[in-house]
């Protein structure tokens, strides 16, 4: 989406900011102020996400702040990711890499399976099936909207898988961050694997990474979820194909696929931001200045992450998630379990064998 005009999406991003600063407000009242912490135990991210959800559905946004909101979930996300790249080095996203890449496919190929078995049960629509197998394995909504023109899904199918990923995003989202550092107690390399493998949306694995770092005070975690889903997004240049395959019998309409319209860009910019931290490392060392800059670009990632979580949230209509019918959502479930449990029996072989 091009937004010639920058005014009309201002008052969307300022919404979306005061949304934050709420956030951060109520965030200090409860976890500072009433339960007497000295750091809130409590996530913003989750606060903006929760306030978003009630007072975009117990109000009506109006249509002079959508522009910007859109603008805040797609362009202000990608840009708090991008700053994301500034505490990591380049060794370590190698390192995450080679954990994380044949994590990815093999929940890729366990949810395709579990899935194909499935839709003889529930009876659901070939397309409808490839829309939230891809949307469960890959990068959620984007990977929806990139599928279905090469296998001609209709609007319908296209809206219920997405209001499908949204629902189960949102649910692993809030609750995974809570049940990873129970269940790999305390480990961030493999919390930050398991939300960034079993997550649909990167929105949403960037919001669970931040909740978990700001619960846990682990932003190792954060950066190893990021990594791990910036890794799985790349994954569209090949399910695309292969689904246009599977779907057309080997005749795609080139039309409908371009891998320059479906790559992550972003993600370059993520890389670009690790190497710049790298070579400033090298450059000016122990330098206040650099570090100051340092601290300032991650905590503006934060903000920004913030900022997009409340416009999501914001954006999320309950109504229309409500009417979509259920066999869908419990294919859905099942891909959101299947994913969830692969990533476990994963991590777990590879503590055992590896480690």
């Amino acid at each position: 989406m091009l937004y010639k005009n920058y005014l009309v999406v201002l008052p969307g991003i300022i919404l979306a900011f005061v949304l934050y600063t709420l956030s951060q407000g109520f965030n200090n009242i409860i976890g500072i102020e009433l339960l007497g912490h000295t750091k809130s135990p409590i996530s913003t991210a989750m606060i903006a996400i929760l306030l978003g959800i009630f007072f975009g559905n117990y109000f009506k946004i109006r249509e002079s702040f959508q522009k910007g909101l859109d603008f805040s979930r797609e362009y202000i996300l990608k840009l708090g990711i991008i700053c994301l790249g500034i505490q990591l080095k380049p060794f370590e996203f190698l390192e995450f890499g080679k954990i994380a890449i044949p994590l990815i496919v093999i929940c890729i190929i366990s949810v395709l399976i579990v899935i194909k078995i499935t839709i003889k049960k529930f009876k659901i629509s070939t397309r409808m099936s490839y829309l939230i197998s891809i949307g469960s394995t890959v990068c959620g909504t984007t990977a929806i909207m990139a599928t279905a023109p090469v296998i001609k899904a209709s609007k319908n199918e296209v809206s219920y898988a997405i209001a499908n990923i949204t629902l189960f995003g949102i649910l692993s989202m809030l609750l995974y961050p809570y049940f990873a550092n129970f269940y790999f107690e305390g480990n961030s390399l493999f919390a930050g694997l398991f939300l960034g493998t079993s997550i649909h949306e990167t929105s949403q694995v960037a919001a669970a990474g931040l909740i978990y770092d700001q619960q846990f005070n682990s932003p190792e975690t954060l950066n190893t979820a990021t990594v791990t889903k910036l890794i799985r997004n790349t994954f569209l240049i090949i399910m695309i194909p292969l689904f246009a395959f599977l779907y057309n019998r080997g005749q795609i309409n080139g039309k409908n696929y371009s891998i320059k319209n479906i790559f992550p860009y972003f993600v370059l910019g993520f890389v670009g931001m690790i190497i710049f931290r790298n070579i400033g490392d090298k450059v000016f060392i122990v330098d206040s200045n650099w570090i100051n800059m340092i601290d300032f670009i991650a905590v503006s990632s934060k903000i920004f992450l913030t900022m997009a979580m409340g416009a999501i949230g914001l954006s999320t209509n309950l109504k229309d998630i409500k009417g979509m019918g259920y066999k869908p959502f419990i294919v859905g479930f099942i891909a959101m379990l299947t994913v969830g449990i692969i990533s476990l029996s994963t991590i777990e072989i590879y503590l055992k064998f590896f480690i």
